[in-house]
C-alpha cells in the first residue's frame, strides 16, 4: 500500500502538483514515518514552495534515515543558503562531494556559498572544477566572474562575462556586470556601445543591470528605476506573508532603526556617527542593526556609543532580522544600504515595520513597494524627476547628505614630495574611485593638462590594471603618464588632510562625488561638478548649494572645463573661493551637524504622524530647523 502510495505521490510530484504530491507524501509518512523517500521528497517539495526552514528540516530528518544520499545533502545545503546559514551550507555540500565527488552542481553551489563568505580564492577554485565538468554552467560561470571582480582582478572578471556571454547570451544581468567590470578597471574600448546596449536591453524588459551598478552606469532616473523594478521582481520581491500587519505602536518615544552592512570604518559611518550622537534621546529611540563585519575600529566603538542599542545580526537571515525589527515595535526602519555592497534588502521585503525608508547609501530609487520614503533634496529629486521615484520623497532642507562636524583631520600635512607631487605645478585631483571616470570627462581633463603647464592631474590608487589603462588613455591624448599621480589609500585622517595640497577637486560625470566631494569640501579644497540627470549626477551640487558655493556648480562639461581652466590660471580668484569655503564651512548648513538631525527628526515626525493616522505615505516638504549648536 505504501509503495503504491509513494509511486503516486512521485508521478503526482513530477507532474508539478506539488500540493497534492505532499498530501500523499505526508500520508505515507503517517503508515512509514521512517521512509527516506517520502521525508526528503516532502522536504524538496517545501523548499519548492520557499518554505526553506521545513525544508532544511525534513531533509535533515531524512540524511539521519539515510547519511549516504548526496542529493539529500546536495539539497539540503541549498535550503540553507537560502536561510543564510552559510556555514551549515558548505558543511553540506562539502558532504555532498564526500559522496559523489564529481557532483557538478554541489561544487556550483560549494562556490557560490563561498562567494557569500568572502572566501573568493576557494570560491574561484570551486568553480572551475564544476566547469571542468561542465563547460558551460551558467551559474558557474557567473559567479565565478563575480569572484574575480571582488578579488579586485577585474581584467580577467571582464574576460570572464565575455566567455559567458559567448556561451549563455541571454543569461541574466550579464550585460551589466560587464560594463560595470570595465568601469572598475578603466577599460574604455567600446564604451559607447555597452552603454547603450544596457540601455537597449533594459528597455526592452530585460534583465539587464543592478540597481548599484545603475546609479555608477545610467545616466537617466527612469532607467535606473527600470533596473530597480527588475532586480527587486527577481532578487528580493516582497513577501506574501509580512509582519508587520497595521498595528499602531503606542511607545513614549519614536523608535527608530537603521540598518547597515557599514557600520565600521566606513564611509557611510563617517557621514552619519554624529547623527546618531545628536538625536534627541528624549524623543527618540535609535537602533542600529549592523549586518556587515566588527573591524574593531574606534568609529565601531564610536556608533555603538552614540546610540540607545546595538545589535550584531551577521549571523542572522532576512526573515531573523526582520523578525526581531517587528518584536521591538520599531516604528521606523532605515535602510542605509539599498543596493550597494552587502546590501540585505530581503530584510524590508518582509515589512517589519510600519514605515520603512531608503536613505544615503543608495543613490537613487530601490523600486519596491515595500519601501515607502527616500529622503532627499530639491537638487538630487528636482520635482520633474519625482515619476522616476517608487517611493515617495521627504524633501529635507539644504541638503540631503548628513555629515559630521567631529571629523578628525591629521595633525600633520604631508609635503609635496612625501605625496607624490612635484614641487611646483597646479594640482587637479580626483579622489573618486576610477569607475566613476568616463572618457569624456578624462578628455577635459587631458586638455585641462596641455593648457596648464606643468600642472598634474592627482588620482586614487585603486587598481593596477585602472592605472596601466589611464597612463594609456592620457599617451593617446598627447599627455605623458607622467603627469597622473596615483595617491595609495591611506588613514581616513590623513587622506584628508593630504587633500589640502591640491588646487582644485575635479569632479566625474555621470555619477558625481558623493562622501569624497564632502571630505574635500570638509578641508578646503574647492569642488567643481557639472549637474547631472539623475540623483548620483547631482550629489556634489546639492553639497556645494548647502555650503554656499553654487558657482562651483556647472551645467554641462564645457562650462566645467572652461571654469577650470579660469581658475587654474587666475590664482587670485583661486584664493578667493577657498577663503570663502572655509569661512562657509562655519557657518553654512552642510557641517552643521545639529541642524540637520533636526531637520531629519522632523522627517521621522511627519512620517510617523502619518503612520499612527492611519494614512498612506505621502511626499512631504520639512522645513528649515534652527541648529542647537
Amino acid at each position: 500500500m505504501n509503495d503504491a502510495l509513494l509511486a503516486s505521490a512521485v508521478r503526482e510530484h513530477q507532474a508539478g502538483n506539488l500540493a497534492e504530491a505532499a498530501r500523499l507524501y505526508s500520508v505515507v509518512l503517517k503508515g512509514a514515518p521512517r521512509n527516506f523517500q517520502a521525508i526528503y521528497l516532502l522536504g524538496f517539495i517545501k523548499m519548492q514552495q520557499g518554505s526553506f526552514d521545513e525544508a532544511e528540516q525534513l531533509i535533515g530528518e531524512a540524511i539521519k534515515i539515510n547519511p549516504h544520499a548526496p542529493d539529500a545533502f546536495y539539497n539540503r545545503g541549498c535550503a540553507l543558503q537560502h536561510l543564510q546559514r552559510h556555514k551549515e551550507a558548505l558543511a553540506a555540500f562539502d558532504r555532498a562531494l564526500i559522496l559523489k565527488p564529481d557532483y557538478g552542481d554541489a561544487l556550483t553551489n560549494r562556490g557560490a556559498t563561498l562567494l557569500a563568505l568572502e572566501n573568493y580564492g576557494e570560491a574561484v577554485a570551486s568553480f572551475e572544477a564544476a566547469l571542468a565538468l561542465q563547460p558551460r554552467d551558467a551559474e558557474a560561470l557567473s559567479n565565478r566572474a563575480t569572484a574575480l571582480f571582488e578579488m579586485r582582478r577585474y581584467d580577467e572578471s571582464v574576460g570572464a562575462y565575455q566567455r559567458l556571454i559567448e556561451l549563455v547570451p541571454q543569461f541574466p544581468y550579464t550585460t551589466g556586470n560587464l560594463v560595470l567590470a570595465r568601469a572598475y578597471c578603466c577599460d574604455w574600448n567600446g564604451f559607447a556601445q555597452d552603454r547603450a546596449r544596457v540601455t537597449a536591453e533594459l528597455r526592452a524588459g530585460k534583465p539587464t543591470i543592478s540597481p548599484h551598478a545603475g546609479t555608477l552606469i545610467l545616466d537617466n532616473a527612469e532607467d535606473q528605476l527600470r533596473s530597480a523594478r527588475r532586480w527587486v521582481a527577481d532578487r528580493c520581491p516582497p513577501s506574501p506573508s509580512p509582519l508587520w500587519r497595521g498595528e499602531i505602536y503606542r511607545h513614549d518615544r519614536i523608535r527608530v532603526a537603521y540598518l547597515s552592512a557599514d557600520f565600521h570604518a566606513h564611509a557611510t559611518a563617517f557621514l552619519i556617527a554624529g547623527v546618531f550622537e545628536q538625536h534627541d534621546r528624549k524623543r527618540f529611540e535609535t537602533i542600529l542593526f549592523s549586518f556587515g563585519p566588527d573591524d574593531g575600529s574606534e568609529m565601531r566603538a564610536r556608533l555603538r556609543r552614540g546610540c540607545d542599542r546595538f545589535i550584531d545580526v551577521r549571523s542572522k537571515s532576512d526573515l531573523e532580522i526582520a523578525g526581531m525589527v517587528r518584536q521591538l515595535e520599531i516604528d521606523i526602519a532605515v535602510d542605509l544600504k539599498g543596493f550597494t555592497q552587502g546590501s540585505r534588502p530581503g530584510i524590508f521585503a518582509h515589512r517589519a515595520a510600519p514605515v520603512q525608508v531608503n536613505y544615503l547609501a543608495h543613490p537613487g530609487t530601490m523600486g519596491a513597494g515595500y519601501m515607502d520614503y527616500i529622503l532627499a533634496d530639491r537638487i538630487v529629486i528636482p520635482p520633474e524627476h519625482q515619476s522616476s521615484y517608487a517611493e515617495k520623497i521627504v524633501y529635507l532642507p539644504d541638503s540631503y547628505q548628513a555629515n559630521d562636524a567631529a571629523r578628525a583631520v591629521a595633525e600633520r600635512d604631508p609635503s609635496r614630495a612625501e605625496a607624490g607631487l612635484p614641487d611646483s605645478g597646479f594640482v587637479f585631483a580626483s579622489f573618486n574611485n576610477s569607475y566613476k571616470i568616463t572618457p569624456p570627462v578624462f578628455d577635459v581633463w587631458m586638455r585641462l593638462l596641455h593648457a596648464i603647464d606643468g600642472s598634474v592631474l592627482w588620482l586614487l590608487k585603486d587598481n593596477e590594471t585602472a592605472i596601466a589603462n589611464l597612463k594609456r588613455e592620457a599617451e593617446t591624448r598627447g599627455v605623458a603618464r607622467q603627469r597622473l599621480i596615483f595617491a595609495p589609500r591611506v588613514d581616513v585622517g590623513v587622506h584628508l588632510a593630504r587633500q589640502r595640497l591640491a588646487d582644485l577637486f575635479l569632479d566625474t560625470l555621470p555619477c558625481t562625488a558623493h562622501t569624497t566631494a564632502s571630505d574635500a569640501l570638509w578641508v578646503g579644497l574647492p569642488v567643481l561638478t557639472v549637474l547631472g540627470t539623475s540623483f548620483a549626477g547631482r550629489v556634489a551640487a546639492s553639497l556645494l548649494s548647502a555650503i554656499g558655493l553654487p558657482e562651483l556648480v556647472t551645467s554641462s562639461l564645457a562650462p566645467y572645463e572652461a571654469a577650470a581652466l579660469s581658475l587654474a590660471r587666475d590664482s587670485t580668484a583661486l584664493s578667493r573661493l577657498k577663503a570663502k569655503l572655509k569661512d562657509n564651512r562655519h557657518t553654512h548648513a552642510l557641517f552643521d551637524t545639529a541642524r540637520f538631525t533636526r531637520n531629519l527628526e522632523a522627517a521621522f515626525e511627519a512620517i510617523w504622524n502619518r503612520s499612527r493616522r492611519g494614512e498612506p505615505p505621502a511626499g512631504l516638504e520639512i522645513a528649515p530647523a534652527e541648529s542647537k549648536g
